[in-house]
């Protein structure tokens, strides 16, 4: 039978379950095994090249699009449109914590083999999925299944492991610049999704329209006076995508020359480890550092998406095709000038003399600890559970076959400091 015969739009409506359903495909489920990618986009018209990069990944399986309000704009595009063949495509329209955990809408997600958020209010998406069996599944989808996931606009600002949740609504660079505390600076800190490359990261997103430097600076800002940490940001003006691959390169996307289409890797500068100057409520935001708080690789999107950045370790500032800027706010007013990279290797070098590898990653059965000199070494699996732990100074091999697959974080501690690795068991 052709694909043709086989597809079907129809709407499943369930008001009183908080779903709605919109199919079109062969409702015949197939169980491919998909490849794990992250495709965000900034917010306005989906970049093909983008989105054929993340459905390829989808092996021919079952696609599912994830959105809290519209209907079934993303079917024929995604199942026919790209020319990518996919076994269906089906939105649900998900309006309540109820429609989150319904058994249908469970079962739909447990069988993709691509998930896609699509824009709207994110704070639908933080209440309605985190801490509910939608979110588990969705967890595991990205952990577990290592399945391609994306999205667009609030789609992808759900997806950094920081997030600006809007649960009091929007926020505009100036507002944020002038009182980092306003009420609408309302910020989530590992408690939704936890996706490989993204777990230290925010996300924005219409960063040409409106200007969101200053608010996404305003962000960082709060990480690192509330918490002590230093959050690195990504961003996308609206038609522009950046594509991340199992081996950490974050391609993108664009029509640069012919339009100014960029992504920003944003990262606090590693010269300036003190505190932000001024970040109190009620008083406009300075963190500059001599203009240089942050450092930041502004990259140009193409149509093959061949500029890139490395995130694999930022303060390693490899990437090509982009160029640095500074990036400050004094006083509540926000600065960019042109800038170079951070000069963090030489820093790590000299305050570290110790050296503790844990190859291969991803690992499967084994993992193997190379250490320089002695050091404590505890491992976490996503819910926080310690799964090892112990006191070596020698190479030592783990067996890790009582592991379940998914991503896992390895805290370091040796010579007095303190440092974390992401692992990942596939």
């Amino acid at each position: 039978m052709t694909k043709s015969l086989l597809a079907l739009l129809f709407p499943i409506v369930a008001f009183s379950q908080g779903y709605t359903s919109y199919f079109t495909g062969n409702s015949v489920n197939i169980d491919p095994t998909p490849r794990f990618g992250i495709c965000m986009m900034g917010g306005a018209t989906e970049h093909d090249s983008a989105m054929k990069w993340l459905l390829q990944k989808a092996n021919g399986g079952d696609v599912v699009v994830l959105r809290s309000s519209g209907s079934d704009g993303y079917n024929d595009y995604l199942y026919s449109e790209l020319g990518v063949e996919v076994n269906s495509v089906e939105t649900l329209v998900i309006t309540s914590v109820a429609g989150a955990e319904n058994p249908y809408v469970l079962d739909k997600v447990a069988h993709a083999e691509m998930i896609w958020f699509a824009g709207g209010d994110q704070f639908d998406y933080v209440s309605y999925f985190r801490d509910s069996a939608l979110g588990d599944l969705l967890n595991d989808f990205i952990n577990v299944k290592h399945g391609p996931i994306g999205g667009t606009s609030a789609g992808m600002a759900i997806l950094g492991g920081k997030y600006f949740s809007a649960q009091n609504g929007s926020v505009t660079s100036a507002q944020a610049l002038a009182n980092p505390y306003r009420a609408n600076m309302t910020l989530g800190v590992d408690d939704f999704l936890h996706i490989p490359f993204m777990e230290n990261v925010i996300t924005d997103t219409h960063y040409d329209n409106p200007d969101r430097r200053g608010r996404q600076t305003a962000f960082l800002a709060r990480f690192k006076t509330d918490l002590g940490i230093d959050v690195n940001g990504i961003a996308c003006n609206e038609y522009v995508a950046v594509c991340i691959g199992s081996d950490g390169i974050a391609h993108v996307y664009g029509d640069y020359p012919n339009y100014q289409e960029f992504a920003y890797f944003i990262q606090p500068d590693c010269s300036s480890e003190n505190a932000v100057e001024t970040c109190t409520p009620n008083t406009p935001l300075t963190w500059n550092f001599d203009g240089h708080a942050l450092k930041v690789y502004k990259v140009p999107g193409t149509m093959n998406g061949a500029n890139y950045f490395d995130i694999n370790n930022w303060k390693d500032a490899r990437g090509s095709g982009g160029n640095w800027e500074n990036w400050s706010a004094n006083n509540g007013v926000f600065t960019a000038i042109a800038g170079s990279a951070p000069q963090c290797l030489l820093k790590t070098e000299n305050f570290n003399s110790s050296k503790v590898d844990l190859l291969p990653n991803p690992f499967e059965n084994e993992l193997q600890v190379n250490v320089s000199d002695r050091a404590n070494i505890s491992i976490f699996d996503i819910q926080g559970r310690m799964v090892y732990t112990a006191n070596l100074s020698v190479r030592t091999t783990i067996n890790t076959t009582a592991f379940a697959k998914g991503l896992y974080v390895a805290k370091i501690e040796t010579n007095g400091k303190t440092s974390v690795k992401k692992l990942l068991k596939k």
